[in-house]
């Protein structure tokens, strides 16, 4: 598929919330003329369609498992790092948190959906993405704003930028079973086993499963410089240990519809290895998580021009934070936390004449929350999220226009709760095709949204506030999009380039009170920037092509809460004003080759643009080999790679030190 959008062939009202939820679909659903159908005879076409990133009205980044597999990235941040405006905050090596924040709205505003279904933490608000193995992953992408789907969740339409996961669907040709074995291993002690097993089970159904588990050590070498003097060591207390394993049955019920379910299983125990403070490399605190969730996903076309699809999910979260230290009574300090979700959407999509159709979502969801604390208040939220949607889309124009309704109520045990929450959040997008005969479009959009207070930022210890209000940001953007094929060695040439103002106001931040900390809304901050991005394939002769893929960001990110007070204007926390990422790859018969190049300037790891705040900018670069072998009844393929091979020593976080140059090795069978 090319990047223009072809198609791959390949074979103290819980009623009430209840009844707002249930009521739309009742009234959309009575529309629906029932239809006799008479089957037809043909043939199976099972295929993926990649969106089109230059015909979206708002922006949007793709890459699909052949891009991922060609780049040769074995992790899902270092594929979201190829993206433009975003930031990824590692804490260093292997076990190190990772999150995303897209355009410095900060990771709390950016949804992260795991096969259609978004990935929650009701506690901190934000999603560790090192929990998802890039292994069997079909295709992950990066939208902007809002997107032109509009049949999805009301929870997509709930947030201001969203990464999307899809894992891969098998496909069957000659056999009704695949097996797949993987191992990774590299440096600081890494160890990856990896097996998938798909089976077809009948006509309409399809059983897959897998399993990996990692460990590592951590212990790589650092250089710091830490205030005036340069310190080395290695990182100790940083070692990890996961196992993950997933089970999905897919079936296609013919005019019953589409049924898919998913069961997932994440554990793991880590070391934290902290911060590097001069003279003190005391480490010695310890998290584990166990995280399960049972997802279902249904969809039904009753006719040419409606559409039902119906989602639910059952979450359980639970982790367990130790430290060692004589300073506590009995040695230890351990802080344990349980989360549930129950969770489930409904939507229909209808189209009742052609380029013009309508949607209509509605989620509702119960989040809990209970832990070990002193007066833990044990919060219920209920959540009910409803959106309406319209979109024109032809040949030349797409524009889309949606409203989203929240509405949030909780309950606690023992003190105080918050209000109830309710608000309208529109949004709209245009893309319009200059000149017919050309790919050449301009967009535009605009999107208001807010984000809800989370538990710790409500009832965290004593320094929580039930008063506070949801943060609200506005969104613009405009931006020109242009892709062609000019010739056939150049296969094709995309790119886009956005300019963009977003608007946070009551940001939740924490404040000095008269004897303790305590959240507050009292931030205000400004971010306006520039995207682009360039992708293109030059095919020379018939066993040799090279891809070339680059971004750049700029972005000017200032806190404008206070003019009086000495950060006033200055560019926000960990946001550089230029950064990017450059790649290409390499591909012929004989052994494939990529260069990948991320960088980033100089950033601030506290609000003041000070000398003694600044984290220096970086360069970094890996080179990857690989080769895939047909042999007898099954392919291997072979990777290596050369991470930071400049040896940089360089940090994202303050004081967290990243590897510095380091190994690592696949090897997989695909029988």
């Amino acid at each position: 598929m090319n990047q223009n959008g072809m198609q791959y062939i390949s074979i103290k009202r819980l009623p009430g919330l209840l009844c707002a939820w249930l009521f739309p679909f009742a009234a959309l659903y009575a529309q629906v003329d029932t239809t006799t159908y008479h089957q037809l005879s043909g043939v199976e076409v099972v295929g993926k369609v990649r969106p089109s990133v230059t015909r979206e009205s708002t922006p949007l980044q793709v890459m699909d498992k052949a891009g991922i597999e060609r780049l040769g990235v074995q992790d899902l941040s270092e594929a979201v790092k190829r993206f433009s405006g975003v930031t990824v905050q590692d804490y260093g090596g292997i076990g190190g948190l990772k999150t995303v924040s897209v355009r410095s709205l900060g990771a709390k505003h950016t949804a992260v959906s795991y096969d259609g279904v978004t990935v929650t933490d009701a506690q901190s608000g934000q999603v560790d993405i090192s929990r998802f193995s890039l292994d069997n992953v079909d295709m992950i992408s990066l939208s902007i704003g809002q997107a032109d789907d509009i049949f999805q969740t009301a929870r997509m339409y709930a947030s201001a930028g969203a990464l999307n996961i899809k894992t891969s669907q098998p496909v069957f040709t000659d056999r009704s079973c695949h097996l797949k074995a993987q191992v990774k291993a590299g440096s600081f002690g890494l160890v990856n086993p990896y097996l998938r097993y798909e089976q077809k089970l009948g006509k309409c159904l399809v059983a897959t499963g897998q399993v990996d588990w990692l460990r590592a050590d951590g212990r790589y070498p650092f250089v710091i410089q830490n205030e005036q003097k340069e310190e080395s060591g290695k990182r100790i207390n940083s070692d990890i240990q996961t196992l993950r394993t997933e089970l999905n049955l897919f079936s296609d019920l013919g005019k019953g519809g589409e049924l898919n379910l998913k069961g997932y299983y994440f554990d793991s125990e880590r070391g934290l290895p902290g911060s590097v403070i001069l003279y003190n490399d005391y480490a010695k605190e310890r998290l584990w998580d166990k995280n399960y969730f049972v997802q279902g996903y249904y969809k039904k076309q009753f006719e040419s021009n409606f559409s039902l699809q119906v989602q639910g999910k059952y979450n359980y979260s639970w982790n367990k934070y130790v430290d060692f230290n004589n300073n506590y009574t009995e040695g230890k300090q351990e802080d344990r936390h349980t989360q549930r979700e129950y969770y489930i959407s409904a939507g229909g999509l209808y189209t009742p004449i052609e380029h013009l159709s309508f949607s209509l979502t509605t989620d509702f969801s119960v989040n809990t929350l209970k832990n070990n604390l002193p007066a833990c208040p044990f919060p219920t939220r209920y959540t009910s999220l409803s959106v309406l949607a319209a979109q024109y889309k032809d040949n030349r124009l797409t524009t889309t226009v949606s409203i989203l309704n929240t509405f949030i109520a909780e309950k606690v045990k023992t003190g105080d709760k918050p209000s109830d929450r309710k608000r309208l959040s529109p949004s709209v997008s245009a893309s319009w095709r200059v000149l017919p005969e050309q790919n050449l479009r301009i967009r535009a959009s605009f999107k208001d949204i807010f984000r809800v207070p989370t538990f710790n930022d409500m009832y965290y210890l004593r320094i929580g506030n039930t008063n506070l209000k949801p943060e609200r940001a506005t969104q613009y953007n405009i931006g020109m999009t242009w892709g062609d094929s000019p010739s056939s060695a150049l296969s094709y040439l995309n790119l886009s380039v956005d300019g963009y103002y977003n608007r946070v106001r009551d940001k939740i931040v924490a404040l000095p009170t008269l004897y303790i900390w305590k959240m507050m809304n009292m931030g205000e901050v400004a971010i306006s920037g520039i995207d682009a991005n360039l992708s293109a394939e030059i095919s020379c002769f018939d066993f040799v092509s090279f891809l070339l893929q680059g971004n750049y960001t700029w972005q000017k990110a200032i806190d404008i809460t206070n003019e009086s007070a000495k950060n006033y204007r200055d560019q926000i926390p960990y946001t550089p004003r230029h950064a990017g990422s450059a790649s290409l790859s390499i591909q012929n018969k004989w052994l494939n080759v990529s260069y990948l190049l991320s960088c980033a300037g100089d950033r601030y790891s506290l609000p003041q643009n000070i000398k003694e705040n600044r984290i220096d900018r970086y360069i970094e670069q890996t080179i990857s080999v690989n080769k895939e072998f047909s042999l007898c009844n099954f392919k291997l393929r072979l990777q290596g790679e050369v991470l930071n091979v400049g040896n940089i020593n360089y940090e994202i976080i303050k004081y967290y030190p990243m590897p510095g140059r380091s190994y690592r090795i696949l090897v997989s069978c695909y029988f």
